[in-house]
């Protein structure tokens, strides 16, 4: 198909104001938070879910590649139109269309900031528990496709628990409905779990329904510093054991810690080699003896310095030390590989010292800092390319780190997806008949493998057809 005949053809559906080939729009939607850009053929702003169906209809049936895309804020590459094609920017349809306070739930559509629901529901006394670090600026609907996580996942868990249920546009352009808004719902196969962290790859998501909980009525933060990330990993299994499940379990290693101090005058020991923030929320009554038990669960793990927030606006300074570290990288080094692995929170000790050893063993940077409470470690890569042979030790180095990842018991992702960048490191963790299991299930949603082609499964590639160029 010509681009012009494309071109027009979306303006009917959509309107020429909503649909753009120009250089400086197809730049603008030609990458993300990751080092690569891929430009798109034609960007188009959608309304609503039928004329989405219509795009996906035509799109389909000329096998064009389409791609659904939020505010591209994502780590992996999932929002980048490898194939070129279409972009298909979900940002118009930004309306929460249902607070139910009555049922807990909210009813959005996909364009719809994070922090902007959270923000209107707390209003009302409500609570959306899911906070990526991008809260301000990404989108429901690239949440639900990378299944975002984020701080308070170790007590409230990530963005699958917090769907009920989905409109969907299907790869072929059929709109389908998933779960509904009740909790309980077992009529069927889970479509919605199957759709949410799924990239993009399996079809547009239109509408979303999301359960929400009475907003806790106070919470408390503390910063604690260790003489040993030993010390900090077990006292992130302590404390559980001691049945608290804290809100947060933030941790920084050694290496975090110095870039921080390099950055900015750092209140902390300067034998600390490890620390967690730690914050609890509920009943104003009961946070108190909370943080006793925390603190005194602790005490005997080689803590050497506590600091117990009393006010909001201690709170938020300790909240800025955590919010300083990724900022603080780019002065070790240029160049960021931000890789978000996760293991067995016992295991964290033992991935921080193989993290120490990778480090050394290719002469490159490394800086952890993350969520250890459900032991979500991002490992931070830092170098200069432009220094002879840095992509090559970087790649190795990475492999390295997947490899020690998935020996522990682990995953390559916690929260950031497979998208491009990690495409080839799925069949470390997934073995041969469960990626041929995924694949099938692929294939007979988009059999013209259409929808966000490249992304998940390396070996995939694109049908042959006509494109948008």
């Amino acid at each position: 198909m010509q681009n012009d005949q494309l071109l027009q053809q979306l303006a009917d559906i959509v309107g020429a104001a909503n649909v753009s080939a120009s250089a400086v729009d197809r730049i603008t939607h030609s990458f993300d938070a990751t080092q690569r850009q891929c430009l798109p053929d034609v960007v188009v702003h959608p309304g609503n879910a039928e004329e989405i169906s219509r795009i996906v209809r035509l799109a389909n049936a000329q096998r064009i590649p389409l791609l659904p895309r939020g505010a591209g804020s994502g780590f992996t590459g999932g929002s980048l139109p490898v194939h070129g094609g279409i972009v298909l920017v979900l940002t118009r349809m930004n309306r929460i269309l249902e607070i139910d306070v009555d049922n807990l739930i909210a009813v959005v559509e996909p364009g719809v900031v994070t922090g902007r629901l959270q923000k209107e529901v707390e209003r009302l006394g409500l609570f959306y528990p899911p906070d990526p670090a991008s809260k301000d600026f990404s989108t429901l609907g690239g949440n639900i496709a990378e299944c975002a996580g984020g701080p308070r996942c170790v007590k409230y868990g990530v963005t699958r628990d917090y769907v009920l249920g989905l409109e969907v546009v299907t790869p072929t352009g059929e709109i389908i409905h998933t779960g509904g808004r009740t909790m309980k719902n077992v009529v069927g196969y889970d479509l919605t779990r199957l759709f949410v962290g799924s990239e993009g790859t399996l079809g547009v998501v239109t509408r979303i329904i999301l359960r929400l909980l009475p907003k806790p009525e106070a919470r408390k933060t503390m910063l604690v510093a260790f003489a040993s990330i030993d010390g900090a990993a077990e006292a992130v299994s302590a404390v559980i054991r001691g049945k608290i499940i804290p809100t947060t379990l933030e941790f920084m290693d050694g290496s975090a810690i110095d870039c921080v101090r390099k950055a900015a005058p750092l209140d902390l020991p300067l034998d600390c080699r490890a620390a967690l923030i730690i914050e609890v929320d509920g009943d104003l009554s009961v946070l108190d003896s909370q943080v006793d038990r925390i603190l005194a669960i602790i005490e005997p793990l080689g803590v050497l310095e506590t600091r117990v927030a009393a006010t909001s606006e201690e709170s938020e300074a300790i909240w800025k030390v955590r919010r300083s570290v990724s900022p603080s990288l780019r002065n070790l080094n240029p160049h960021k590989f931000n890789e978000d692995i996760v293991v067995p929170r016992s295991k964290v000790p033992e991935m921080i010292r193989a993290l120490e050893a990778v480090s050394n063993r290719y002469g490159v940077p490394i800086v952890n800092f993350g969520h250890a409470g459900d032991g979500n470690i991002h490992v931070n890569v830092m170098v200069d390319l432009a220094e002879a042979g840095m992509e090559e030790k970087v790649q190795s180095a990475l492999h390295d780190i997947f490899r020690a990842t998935v020996g522990l018991g682990g995953s390559v992702s916690g929260e950031h997806g497979i998208g491009t960048a990690k495409a080839a490191y799925i069949g470390m963790e997934l073995d041969p008949p469960t990626l041929a299991a995924m694949r099938t299930i692929k294939k007979a949603l988009d059999p013209n493998n259409i929808m966000n082609p490249g992304k998940i499964f390396l070996e995939d590639q694109p049908e042959p057809g006509a494109t948008a160029g």
